[in-house]
């Protein structure tokens, strides 16, 4: 499901950079993948384990914040946060980071 999430964000950055609005930026999202990751794994209790105990070796957070969307692991959070109830991955609306 996860991995459906970043698909669909990385579908959905690419629109926004192209004709999107700004997104939110600043240190007040330093917080966000803390904030959003515990928001759903309280309520889905879909996500516990990190992505180096996976057989197949995934990009992490920060490599894909950084050297893909070239924002911030709290940028990427609070785009994630936003985008996921759009592509339906969050049907109850409970991840949310400024």
């Amino acid at each position: 499901m996860i991995k459906k999430i970043f698909v669909s964000a990385a579908s959905a950055a690419l629109i926004l950079g192209a004709a999107g609005p700004t997104l939110a930026t600043g240190p007040g999202l330093n917080n966000c993948w803390g904030t959003v990751v515990s928001q759903r794994a309280s309520y889905y209790h879909d996500i516990g384990e990190h992505s180096s105990s996976q057989e197949e070796p995934r990009v992490g957070v920060g490599n894909l914040a950084h050297d893909v969307f070239n924002m911030s692991v709290g940028e990427l959070a609070s785009l994630l946060g936003t985008l996921d109830d759009s592509f339906g991955q969050d049907p109850a609306g409970v991840t949310n980071c400024p």
